[in-house]
Order: structure tokens, then sequence, then C-alpha cells
């Protein structure tokens, strides 16, 4: 799951060596285990929260339930996302890049209103547009200008192509999330978590998992024929369709059996993954 730190940052960078050719690997990992840190702070935090709602009464994946502590998982949290941020903040500070912060302040705020008190707009169902906003335009940019920063350049341009990539980023992240909530649903009803999978059912989520893939590969091709993404991103990506298929059969067939369901969105993280690598990796071939 933590490919969700991975991949924003990856991209960024790609697309940061593609405008400027600068690879700067010690930031890059600083970044890395920031970004690490603030997963951790995500995944902690929202188990405390929806550990206080009865949400995941019956999760038995919660580290709440597993260490048996709300205290000691909320402390864990907490120290995670002050050395999270630390880590974001010193790298801002060191490229001189203001609007790099201001990015990963927005990502952060995302976060936090997505799953904490007094907001938990996830019980709104409003998870997946900010899960969208904070991994792709916010996150994936701010890493592309804070990983192509140098004494010789500060100020790099927001081209179509890192906004086109950023976008892509932010639709798998989202996917994830949303199928995550396919064998959540009867559990998140009963705590008046209103998910669009409560709100639409799973038959009508299937749908939209299986229109969402076409959506994504028909935004690549687009993005491939007006030539806002190099010719080597969108072949590169085309190669993960046999993915992207895997994930849309697989919730059209199980999304009612909710003991293999829970898979599905282990496979959109693959989704998520080689879709990243494969954009990566057009981005600095093209270079």
């Amino acid at each position: 799951m933590y490919s969700v730190a991975l991949v924003p940052l990856t991209v960024g960078a790609s697309a940061a060596y593609l405008e400027t050719g600068l690879f700067l690997a010690r930031r890059y990992v600083t970044l890395l285990l920031s970004s690490i840190l603030i997963i951790t702070w995500l995944n902690l935090s929202n188990d405390v929260y929806d550990f206080d709602t009865g949400a995941d009464k019956n999760k038995m994946e919660s580290v709440v339930n597993l260490v048996g502590s709300r205290t000691g998982t909320l402390a864990a949290a907490i120290t995670s996302l002050a050395l999270g941020v630390s880590g974001l903040v010193w790298t801002s500070l060191n490229a001189s890049n203001i609007r790099a912060i201001l990015l990963l302040a927005s990502a952060i705020l995302c976060g936090y209103v997505y799953q904490c008190p007094p907001f938990r707009l996830s019980y709104q169902g409003l998870g997946e547009p900010l899960c969208f906003a904070a991994f792709g335009p916010f996150a994936t940019t701010a890493f592309y200008l804070l990983l192509g920063s140098s004494s010789e350049m500060r100020h790099l341009p927001l081209s179509g192509r890192v906004l086109s990539s950023s976008v892509l980023v932010g639709f798998t992240t989202s996917l994830i999330l949303f199928c995550s909530h396919f064998h959540q649903v009867d559990g998140d009803l009963a705590v008046g978590k209103y998910s669009p999978l409560v709100r639409l059912g799973t038959e009508k989520g299937a749908f939209v998992v299986r229109w969402t893939i076409r959506l994504l590969y028909s935004m690549l091709l687009v993005l491939g024929l007006t030539r806002i993404l190099p010719l080597p991103c969108t072949l590169m990506c085309f190669l993960t369709l046999p993915v992207g298929n895997l994930v849309s059969s697989y919730v059209e067939k199980h999304h009612k059996d909710n003991g293999k369901i829970f898979m599905a969105k282990y496979y959109c993280v693959r989704l998520h993954a080689l879709l990243g690598a494969a954009l990566s990796l057009g981005l600095v071939i093209a270079r």
C-alpha cells in the first residue's frame, strides 16, 4: 500500500528529469522517507478514528485491533506526522520553493479533513476527490518542483506533461480507495459512513470501476495523440492495460462476495504501481 508514497514522488522526479535533466538522489530519498511517514500517519489515524465510530469493529487488519491500544496507535500516528512534515518542510526550504510548500500543505490538509474530527469528510462520501487532489495535482506537482529546483533553476514551469501526469496518479490512487470499500458496505452503513459504495451499492460500484478503467485508458490515448504526454509514456502505460482489465473483470465478477472482493483494492494497488512505473519510465526515456 505504500506505493501511494512512492508513485507520486517517482513520477514527479521523472517529470523533473524530463524538464531539467536533474535527478537529486539525496533529496529524493529524504522526500521518500518523509512521504512514508505521512502515509503512516494517514493509515494509523484513520484506524484510530474509525475505531472510535465503530467502523473498524470487525476489521481484522485495523492496527488498533491488532495492537489493542488506541492511545499507542494515535501517539505513533502523531509522531509519524511530525517527523514527516519536518522532512518535507526542510526539503522545501532547502530548495527555496514556496509553491511546493503550499502544495504539500494542501495535500496534508486533504488527508486531515478526510478522516479527522470534526470534519471526517470521508463519512460524507468525499474521500475519493480529496484523495485525487492530495496525491495527484498537489503531491506529484510539489515533488516535481522540489526535484527540479536547483541554484540555477528555482522557478520550474508547470507544463501540460507535468499536470497530466499528476492527474493520472490521482486517478489511480482514488481507484484504490474506492475499491477498498466494497467489502465494508454493511459496516460503513451501520455507523453512518456514507462512502460512494454505500450510496451506490456494489453493483453500480462495479459499473463505476469498469467505466473508470475505460476512462483512464481513453485519457491516456487522448494525451498521447495530442502530444501532451510524450509518445514513450503513452506506449509504456498501455502495457498495463491487462492489469486494468483484471481490476475491472474481478470487481464485476466478485462485487457481491465479501470474501473475494477484499482483494480488489490490492489489484488496484498493482495497477497504480505499474502505471506509475510505466509513466515514470516513459518520461525518462522521452528525455
